[in-house]
């Protein structure tokens, strides 16, 4: 074979020798993995999760690599007219496009730059095939294969490693949200009774969302809540309502209930779905490649997406406060002792589906893990002057794109939804273990009977009115 000695001319001592290098570093790092996952398991159950999904999709980047290996061959018996080589290039070459494609010129091989690395096989007897047709050149060249795949692998690493990153920041932006359930403990024993509700509290939440609106426009209305995720996105007020309205709709008369412990658990469910890589992601990936085209700026306008479709979220999770806030001021003339809860329900979302923003917030965090991918893999392989990294100017604007989207999505948008995606008309029983379910619907059912001869407390005719109304308790399908 031209393209080095085979296992038959090779010393058994090198053999020997280097697959006891291979093993011995792949065990350490299992072993490594076995024993983060035990330290993590009982400690921190998000960075668990992340390992989880990062160990699935080492394995799946190990079958990418097999299938490499095994049909590297087979790809380079694929011979396409070398005309076509000349169209949708990422780079305008600057020798011919068959030279270029293959890495033989100086002028390519000197753009490999720091990540130029050794082909999986001999290029020239791989090109040696469809060099003996006329005109005809192979499909993809062993390089091009391999650095296809460590581009697969840097993305799914990088999609794990900041949806972990993103979730973490939106926990620590929460915790102060730990310490107004516990004063509400101690204040009011829960949010559930309500003649411990302080009505300033509700009055001010009232004041602060509802101010304006039956005055201004619908336009004046969604600035106000584009502007609000910037600033204060959730304020001790708006939790107490939304709240007590959350118990008000699913646990009325429960007392003991930590709403600030079953959203956190509800967000950890939520990330086991984010932090994964859905097959239709792929095809967005595809997309992506095939369109990173010379002079299209394409990585550049792609980055706007994430950033628009997180900023719409934003002032959609903020409308919906905004709204909850006018129905509570609609529906009560005045404010009494007892405070005022608002009323959950899936109307206020998209479709009358609270899982839809869940699905948004999942493509904004993979679109953004591939433009941050992308840009560090090219940086590393190719170097900065490369012609595929693009202009300075279009690089530094989609790097800062990149950031402002995690940063925004981990200190707003992420708490926002956190909270304001439990004001549907659903609870995610799927936070709670199989007893305890059916003993919050034991105790549903005992509370409905006891609250058959109860006169509406002072929680207002609206509130009472949707609470007697609702026959069970209704869980979600997560």
């Amino acid at each position: 074979m031209s393209g080095g000695a085979t296992l038959e001319e090779t010393p058994t001592w090198i053999v020997a020798s280097v697959c006891s290098i291979i093993v011995f570093i792949s065990i350490i790092f299992e072993r490594s993995l076995h024993y983060l996952g035990k330290a993590l398991e009982h400690r921190r159950e998000t960075l668990y999760e992340a390992l989880i999904k990062l160990k699935e999709e080492l394995m799946l980047l190990g079958f990418i690599s097999l299938m490499l290996v095994v049909s590297q061959d087979l790809i380079q018996k694929i011979c396409i007219d070398e005309s076509l080589m000349g169209h949708w290039l990422p780079c305008l070459p600057a020798t011919s496009v068959t030279t270029a494609h293959y890495g033989v010129s100086a002028s390519s091989s000197s753009s490999l730059g720091i990540g130029a690395r050794r082909l999986l096989k001999g290029e020239p007897a791989a090109l040696g095939h469809c060099s003996t047709r006329q005109g005809k050149v192979p499909l993809l060249s062993l390089h091009t294969l391999e650095q296809i795949h460590i581009f697969i692998f840097v993305l799914a690493i990088t999609h794990v490693a900041l949806s972990a990153f993103t979730v973490l920041l939106g926990l620590l932006q929460m915790r102060k949200w730990k310490q107004w359930e516990k004063s509400i403990q101690v204040d009011g024993d829960s949010a559930a009774a309500p003649k411990m509700i302080h009505r300033v509290q509700q009055y001010k939440f009232i004041q602060d969302r509802y101010k304006g609106y039956g005055k201004t426009t619908m336009v004046i209305l969604w600035i106000r809540s584009f502007f609000k995720q910037f600033y204060g996105s959730v304020t001790k007020d708006d939790y107490v309502a939304m709240r007590l309205g959350f118990l008000m709709e699913h646990f009325r008369g429960n007392r003991k209930f930590d709403f600030y412990d079953y959203m956190i658990k509800a967000l950890e469910k939520d990330y086991k779905r984010v932090v994964g890589i859905k097959w239709y992601y792929w095809i967005f990936v595809m997309i992506f490649l095939l369109i990173n085209v010379t002079g299209w700026h394409s990585y550049f306008w792609i980055s706007l997406v994430p950033l628009a479709m997180l900023l719409l979220i934003g002032m959609k999770l903020e409308h919906i406060i905004t709204q909850m806030a006018y129905e509570v001021a609609s529906k009560h003339a005045t404010v009494d002792d007892g405070g005022i809860a608002v009323d959950p329900s899936d109307d206020l979302f998209w479709f009358h589906n609270p899982r839809i923003l869940l699905i948004l917030i999942h493509f904004i965090l993979f679109q953004n893990a591939f433009e941050f991918a992308y840009f560090f893999w090219t940086l590393a392989t190719f170097g900065f002057n490369s012609c595929i990294m693009d202009r300075l100017g279009y690089n530094v604007s989609r790097i800062a794109i990149c950031v402002v989207v995690q940063v925004l999505c981990s200190y707003s948008t992420l708490p926002l939804y956190a909270i304001v995606s439990h004001m549907g008309s659903s609870f995610k029983s799927a936070v709670f273990a199989d007893d305890v379910v059916g003993h919050l619907r034991d105790w549903a059912g005992g509370a409905r009977m006891r609250r058959r001869g109860d006169e509406p407390g002072c929680l207002g005719a609206g509130a009472a009115a949707t609470a007697s109304s609702r026959e069970e308790i209704r869980p979600s399908r997560d």
